[in-house]
Parts: C-alpha cells; sequence; structure tokens
C-alpha cells in the first residue's frame, strides 16, 4: 500500500435508505452518514450501473463490536465519505437474513479467517465476494489496518488491478499488515504475545518450577502469562509449566504447612528454604492464581492451599475491622524462622512415637534435618498417601499447630495498604467464584467497605491507615488495585455500589495522576509531595506495576459501564508502554497480560430475571476471570442510555446470554449448558486465527 496520503473522495448526494427498515439493528444505522442500501435488487443494480465494488456489513442489534464499529467509523462523517465515494454500502441484519449472512461468512472461512460480527465483506457489483473481515478499527492497532485504508485499497485494486483480485489476496494482506505497523515504534499483538510465552517457557526449571536456579520468587505474573499462553494457544505445555511450579511451590518449605500462607520466596532452587517472612500480596496472587489452576485440572492440592491460605488470612492478618493487614515478620526471638521450625525430637514429643515417625516420613522430618540441624516441614519427596492417610496427618498438623501457637510469634505489620487490600480483595472474589464459596466474597466486601469508609477524602485514596491515621493521598497503585478489586465484586454481585466506586476512583485517577502527553499514570498525585522527580515507571516489581493493572481494569470498564472511551484508554496506554515492553519483556509481564485480556477477553453479557438468568450468571462467573468479563442486565435500565445491549434487552424475551470474544459473538444461549458450549466454542476458535484485535 502506498504511503502517499489518500485523495480526498468528492462529496457525493447522501441518501440513507435505512429508515424504512422494520429491522431494529437497520433503524439503529438510520441516521448515518453512510449512504446505505439494505440488501436488495436495487442496490446491486446500482453497483453495476456506477461499476463499483459492494460493502456488505452484517450484525445484529446485540453486536457489541458492531456499536464499537459504528461509532468509530459509520457515525463519522469522513470514514463515511470514502464509503459513500468508493462503494455501494449494503447493511444486513444477519437475525432477519440469515442466508446472506451463511452465505458470505462461509466465504470468510474459506479464505482463512476467523469468523464473527461485524461481518466485513467485499463483492463485486455481482455480489461475489472478493475479500472480508470482521472488526476494522478506525485506526491502525494491534497489527489491524485502518479501516480507511481498507477502503482505498480494496478499491485500488477493483479499479487499476481486477486481475489480482482474486489471485492476489495473501499479497493484499501483507500490505495491509505493513500500512497497520506504520509509524508505529512498536506493536504488540498476538504473535509478540506468543513470542514472550515461548521465551519465558525456556527458562522455567523442568525439575522443580519457578525460574531455573536460586534464589526462587513465586512469579506469578509470569506464572499468569504461561496459563494465558496454554489458553491462547492450547498448547499443553505452558500449562504443565505453570503446574510444576504450583506443585513445588505447594509441597516445599515455602508453603506453611501448619498454618498457612505462602513465605516471599525460597533461598533455594528446591522451595525448601523459605525467606520466612509472609506478604499479603504475594499470598493474594497465589490465591487467584490456584483457583485458576483448579478450574482445569481440578487437582486437590491447589483447592486444599488455597482454603487453607483462607483460613490463615482470617486467622491471622485480618483486622478487627475486617482489612487486611500488611506482613508477617520473618523473625521471633531475634532469629529467622524460629516459629517454624522443628527438631524431629519435637515432634515425637508432641505427637507420641506412631504418629510422630508416621507425620515425619511424610513431611520431611529427620534427627539431623534438612536445613542447618533443623526441620522445615515439606512434602517434596514424601511417599504417596491414600485419603485415610491425608485424614489422619490433618489431625496430626492441627496437634502441631496448637503447640506452636504458644510459641513467640513473629511480628505482625499490621498496617492496612490500599493497593495490597485491593489485590486481596479481588483474589478472594474471584477464587471465591471459582471455588464457589461465597463466604469469601464476604470476607472481601467487608475490607472493601473498611477502604472505602476510612481510606478516602472524597473521590479520593489515601495509602496506609493504622491506628485511626491515614497516610494521604494515595498511589496510583492504590486507586489501581482498589478499581480492580471493585470491578471484581460488581462481576461477582452485580451491585452498582461498586461500579459507582470504580468510576469514580478512575476520574479521580484520571485528573490527578495522568500523565496526558503518553496517557500512562504517574505513580503520585499532582499534588503530592515534591520529589527530585516524579516516579512514573511502568516495570513490574513484587507486585504488577499500576499502568498494567489500570490497562485491565479500563477494559473490564468499557464493557461494565457500556462507555468505549476506556477502551480507548486503554489502548493509548498500552501504545505508549509497548517500546519499553519490547526493550525488556521480561519486567513488563503484568502489560503483557493486559494486553492478553485486551485481546482475548470473553464478554458474557447475561439478560433477564429469575432462576434461569440466575443460572446463567452462576456458570458465567465461574469461568476463570483471566479471559472473561460478566455483565449482569436483568432488565434495559439497568444499563447506560447508550449501551449496545440495551436495545436487545428490551426486546424482551427469556433470560439469555451472549458471548463476544474479540469481534466475533455468539448465537443467544438460554441454559448453562449452552452458554459452557459456547464459550468454550468461541475461545477454541480463537486459540487459532484472532478477531480484528487479535492479529500482530
Amino acid at each position: 500500500m502506498s504511503n502517499a496520503p489518500h485523495p480526498t473522495p468528492p462529496q457525493a448526494t447522501r441518501e440513507n435508505r435505512l429508515a424504512k427498515e422494520t429491522s431494529p439493528y437497520l433503524l439503529q444505522h438510520k441516521d448515518n452518514p453512510v449512504d446505505w442500501w439494505p440488501w436488495s435488487p436495487e442496490a446491486l443494480a446500482e453497483a453495476k450501473r456506477h461499476n463499483k465494488p459492494i460493502l456488505l456489513s452484517v450484525g445484529y442489534a446485540a453486536c457489541h463490536w458492531c456499536h464499537v464499529m459504528a461509532h468509530e467509523s459509520f457515525e463519522d462523517e469522513a470514514t463515511a465519505q470514502v464509503m459513500n465515494s468508493l462503494f455501494v454500502n449494503i447493511k444486513v441484519d444477519r437475525e432477519e437474513r440469515p442466508d446472506i449472512d451463511q452465505i458470505y461468512m462461509a466465504a470468510l472461512h474459506h479464505l482463512g479467517e476467523h469468523g464473527g460480527w461485524p461481518l466485513t465483506m467485499f463483492l463485486t457489483p455481482d455480489g461475489e465476494p472478493i475479500w472480508g473481515g470482521t472488526y476494522f478499527p478506525k485506526i491502525s492497532r494491534y497489527g489491524k489496518p485502518a479501516f480507511v485504508d481498507v477502503l482505498h485499497e480494496i478499491a485500488r485494486l477493483f479499479r487499476e488491478e481486477p486481475q489480482k483480485i482474486e489471485q492476489n489476496r495473501a499479497a493484499l494482506m501483507e500490505r495491509l499488515a505493513a500500512t497497520a505497523r506504520r509509524g508505529e515504534t512498536a506493536i504488540i499483538g498476538r504473535a509478540g504475545l506468543d513470542n514472550a510465552a515461548h521465551q519465558f517457557a525456556a527458562i522455567i526449571d523442568p525439575v522443580n518450577g519457578g525460574t531455573r536456579g536460586a534464589p526462587k520468587f513465586p512469579q506469578a505474573a509470569l506464572f499468569e502469562l504461561l496459563w494465558r499462553a496454554g489458553l491462547r494457544t492450547g498448547e499443553t505445555r505452558y500449562f504443565a509449566a505453570v503446574e510444576i511450579s504450583l506443585d513445588h511451590i505447594c509441597e516445599g518449605g515455602i508453603y506453611d504447612h501448619l498454618g498457612g500462607g505462602f513465605s516471599r520466596y525460597s533461598v533455594d532452587e528446591r522451595w525448601l528454604v523459605p525467606h520466612f517472612e509472609k506478604m499479603l500480596y504475594d499470598n493474594a496472587q497465589l490465591l487467584e492464581l490456584l483457583a485458576i489452576a483448579f478450574t482445569r485440572g481440578r487437582r486437590p492440592l491447589y483447592r486444599q492451599r488455597a482454603y487453607e491460605t483462607v483460613g490463615w488470612l482470617a486467622r491471622e492478618m485480618t483486622t478487627g475491622d475486617g482489612a487486611f493487614a500488611a506482613s508477617l515478620d520473618a523473625d521471633s526471638e531475634g532469629e529467622e524462622g524460629k516459629f517454624y521450625i522443628w527438631s524431629y525430637d519435637d515432634v515425637i514429643r508432641q505427637l507420641g512415637i506412631e504418629d510422630g515417625e508416621f507425620f515425619s516420613r511424610h513431611y520431611d522430618v529427620t534427627p539431623p534435618g534438612n536445613f542447618e540441624g533443623h526441620n522445615i516441614l515439606n512434602r517434596l519427596k514424601s511417599p504417596p498417601r491414600t485419603e485415610a492417610d491425608e485424614t489422619r496427618l490433618a489431625g496430626l498438623r492441627e496437634k502441631l499447630l496448637h503447640v506452636r501457637n504458644a510459641r513467640v510469634r513473629p511480628g505482625l505489620d499490621d498496617k492496612v495498604l490500599a493497593d495490597w487490600n485491593g489485590l486481596m480483595i479481588a483474589a478472594l472474589a474471584n477464587a471465591g467464584l471459582m471455588f464457589d464459596e461465597p463466604s469469601w466474597l464476604e470476607i472481601a466486601a467487608r475490607a472493601f467497605n473498611f477502604i472505602a469508609q476510612n481510606m478516602t477524602r472524597g473521590d479520593r485514596l489515601g495509602h496506609s491507615w493504622r491506628d485511626g491515621k491515614l497516610k494521604f493521598p494515595g498511589l496510583a497503585s492504590d486507586f489501581a488495585a482498589m478499581i480492580r478489586a471493585a470491578l471484581a465484586l460488581y462481576e461477582a454481585t452485580g451491585r452498582d455500589h461498586y461500579l459507582d466506586c470504580a468510576l469514580a476512583w478512575q476520574r479521580a485517577l484520571d485528573r490527578d495522576y495522568l500523565n496526558s502527553g503518553t496517557g500512562t499514570y504517574y505513580l503520585t498525585a499532582s499534588d503530592a509531595e515534591g520529589l527530585v522527580v516524579r516516579p512514573a515507571a511502568t516495570t513490574d516489581e513484587a507486585t504488577p506495576n499500576h499502568n498494567a493493572v489500570v490497562a485491565q481494569n479500563l477494559v473490564r470498564l468499557a464493557l461494565l459501564a457500556g462507555d468505549e472511551q476506556w477502551r480507548d484508554r486503554a489502548d493509548r496506554m498500552i501504545a505508549a508502554i509497548a517500546p519499553s515492553v519490547a526493550d525488556n519483556l521480561y519486567m513488563h509481564m503484568a502489560l503483557l497480560n493486559a494486553i492478553d485480556l485486551r485481546l482475548r477477553a470473553a464478554e458474557i453479557v447475561v439478560t433477564g430475571q429469575g432462576p434461569a438468568a440466575q443460572a446463567l450468571l452462576a456458570i458465567a462467573r465461574r469461568m476463570p476471570p483471566l479471559d472473561r468479563i460478566v455483565l449482569y442486565a436483568p432488565a434495559a435500565e439497568a444499563l447506560p442510555q447508550a449501551h449496545p445491549a440495551r436495545a436487545k434487552i428490551s426486546a424482551g424475551g427469556d433470560p439469555q446470554a451472549f458471548v463476544c470474544i474479540g469481534a466475533s459473538c455468539s448465537l443467544p444461549a438460554k441454559t448453562p449448558a449452552e452458554l459452557t458450549a459456547a464459550t468454550a466454542a468461541i475461545m477454541n476458535s480463537g486459540s487459532g486465527s484472532a478477531g480484528a484485535v487479535r492479529h500482530s
């Protein structure tokens, strides 16, 4: 495609012919500046008379991405002028004319493209298919060419090289891809994500899990990236890399086998010897990851560790007000790990010889010890266990926990940090859904309410609370994590209060932290105490970078609030950070995960009321949150006025759900089985070629 500017098409006489149609979908487009025709012999005759190619646009009233493309392009005067000058434009409601849809969807599949709506096809004046796609953005992004560039190239080929229309499709695609990259310093699409996953999988220790060598950190963002790659590609090696890591983390000494919860990291390569401090943020990220991994293989180990960790959280890390403390120290009585380690004689003395030896065999307890003369409880090399063995061991663990509780405890840092609490609140909400544990949602809601009521001033968050004192103003990380928590609770409960909080905090974040030149966020507020430089890093630390968390939040807000500005903001932020990501993939894993959500999120809208609707909701909410966004709209009034699903809900009918991923949407699902099948089908089809924003 030429780099020269496109000539401005002459303004044609405008005549949109959809006003007399009966289809609600067509009537939605009756005021577009596009010279739309309904499908008719007259439209084909018009194309033949002027020897113009046909632009066929197929969609339906509840199609989210149809509305996005309509807003971006069909309502835009400049785009419409190009369409009217170069094409005869035909709009079709796929529910009204499934025959037309079926013909051209099949043509798209034969072109090797992934199908979905909106379906955008280019035809000869006789109605024969030339080329097509689904959603095209107004401006090029994620390797997808801008819609106007596509229009000009198709028209040029039709006019100047008609013999190449059929035979040069591959060359056309290559040129369009080159156009999509023009002027970009870095583009990260599906191929970039797959390449990153391939690189990161190579650094996983095939024997012990985690990254090779020592020390080993439970890098949740890395494990999430690999898990997402497994979902995206269907390659089981990515799941295996995560599972071997989780297996060793869950069985190693980094896990507290008596009290629950994970330590900060392991100093050795086997996950045996931890640095014994326990951080709230590590446990939040691992709790959610365990729940996600459990949904695939249903491994009892992951469920047990998740439940034990929540038990530890409730017992040792929850303040009297229901929020979560920051951390537990590694030291007690001036010695690291003294609270947690055991001698063989201690175990025998407390449990007796028979039970003590049985316990010791399963938890690697020996007279010489497994670490500097002491024993760190672990199950890395323990023998196979029956269900009866597990029951017996559970009782013995309780006895030793009771004994341990009498020891001098490590120090508790009981300050409440908004960002770390936000991570745990979201983890509890998401894991509570996946494990079907409503009590976890109640724990999450209580912590959320404490922060919303006690750690805010107006629409602004503070950072740290302790002993009735608030450190203010907060950081961008506080807003990012608490918005994520609010959205997780909103998806879990459908309560408007949580969405209202998310929107208010996002607007405050935009007002006080936004770098208007890049669309990214400074860590500190504009009125915070002056520093020699205003921090604006985009790299991850032990927690995901706030920009990456915000990017995911914005993707979710676009659907949940029915406002595309949030998705546009996410795109701008990702584009601004992309060059840094390309330079250092390892330090930007959380942003890579955000890009995967942006490209692959399955948007599940459940409509209607009553038991049938609740059954659909339960299934949708139980799906892992990595690639699903759940919106419940019992009635049209529950949605913003401009929300694309509003018209469909207003039409009434039985409770039903719609699943969209990228630019592709399922047909309505009316039962849990249909919804499960529809989600699986659209996810599996997405593991190959993807929709508009999913190409690289």
